[in-house]
């Protein structure tokens, strides 16, 4: 399997789903607390940049827009940045 088809299956099938519910639970909580602090918003929004970034990696990837070797880059972040 090619580094790009691993890095879009550990975007689609992991990565993404697990920032849509943590964005989906801060939103829930702000809603229950009816106010987010300043640090709530932060992470909200940090979440939310998290999320566009792996969402535009998978665009440049399903465009071919991205080498096997920049690919194989950000697979190995994130790998890493998972095992932590």
């Amino acid at each position: 399997m090619k580094n790009t088809e691993k890095l879009k299956n550990l975007l689609t099938l992991e990565i993404i789903p697990d920032l849509q519910d943590a964005i989906d639970e801060m939103f829930s909580m702000i809603e229950k607390a009816k106010m987010a602090s300043i640090a709530d918003k932060e992470e909200l929004g940090e979440l939310q940049e998290m999320y566009r970034e792996c969402k535009d990696i998978v665009k440049e990837i399903e465009e071919d827009d991205m080498s096997e070797d920049e690919a194989k880059e950000l697979l190995d972040e994130l790998i890493d940045a998972k095992s932590i």
